[in-house]
């Protein structure tokens, strides 16, 4: 992973300038769930379906807001990610709410050298592997820290999604893995108005690409989901509905937003 190096670092700054905006945002509200409100949704709550007494592994988990939701759910859970001010303030959050969680700061790439344990689930949720450029690597790690039977599952924005330019009105980059997607980025999806700037590089996945690398380390495909919305108003150009979720404006929800994939560990 040495020739991402530079890229890790940038996104890494990246997400800790994100983190001092989305604290304090209406977006993720941090008091409300400090409170007792889940931050979890309906798609994954019920197709995971109940952690009571599992331990779980939330990769790439921000400030832990989910990871800590499952703990809510009776999972004794471990979230990972690179951000050193978003893990800072997870373990501060935690410790004021003492629930059954750790937190881990480093690269998903690098987590064998910082957790010597094995789950019942590893958990990813949206806008996740969009920053990692290596996805064989990436279902290594799932299937390393995954029991034998264990679950593997992630909910996230489709891939279609990430080839439209920010308004939805053009194909703008290749669906294909075929290069680094670098761009300079003001404000934030919390906050598209908050005074920061910064480069970030992702890289685009297709399908074929994320389900080979899971069937490659030996995890079974039991649930492909596809849908029209996303629970969050995080991107340009959306609307909400009655059921309060946010499609596309002017698509009529022909295009996907957002997939999910629940694996199995074979024995």
């Amino acid at each position: 992973m040495e020739m991402y190096q530079s890229y890790f670092e940038e996104n890494k700054k990246s997400w800790n300038k994100r983190t001092a905006v989305h604290k304090d945002s209406a977006f993720y509200d941090l008091d409300s769930f400090k409170k007792g409100k889940s931050s979890l949704n309906k798609i994954e709550l019920e197709e995971l379906g109940d952690v009571k007494g599992k331990t779980l592994l939330h990769l790439q988990c921000h400030f832990g807001m989910d990871t800590m939701s499952w703990a809510r759910e009776g999972a004794t859970c471990v979230g990972v990610d690179l951000s050193d001010e978003a893990i800072n303030l997870a373990k501060e959050v935690n410790a004021a709410l003492n629930l059954n969680t750790e937190f881990v700061c480093c690269n998903v790439y690098d987590l064998k050298q910082h957790l010597d344990k094995k789950f019942d689930i590893v958990f990813t949720s949206y806008g996740t592997i969009g920053w990692l450029p290596d996805l064989d690597a990436w279902a290594d790690i799932v299937a390393h820290f995954l029991k034998p039977g264990g679950i593997f599952y992630i909910a996230d924005f489709h891939p279609a999604l990430w080839m439209m330019d920010e308004n939805f009105e053009k194909v703008k980059y290749s669906y294909f893995n075929t290069e680094v997607i670098t761009e300079e980025i003001s404000g934030t999806y919390s906050d598209r108005s908050a005074p920061i700037k910064s480069i970030e590089h992702g890289w685009n996945h297709p399908f074929s690409e994320i389900i080979n690398a899971l069937l490659k380390k030996n995890l079974q495909i039991q649930l492909f989901n596809e849908f029209s919305y996303s629970p969050y108003n995080c991107f340009n150009n959306l609307e909400q509905g009655a059921d309060g979720m946010w499609r596309i404006k002017g698509l009529d929800e022909k295009m996907p937003v957002m997939y999910s994939i629940k694996a199995v560990k074979q024995l």
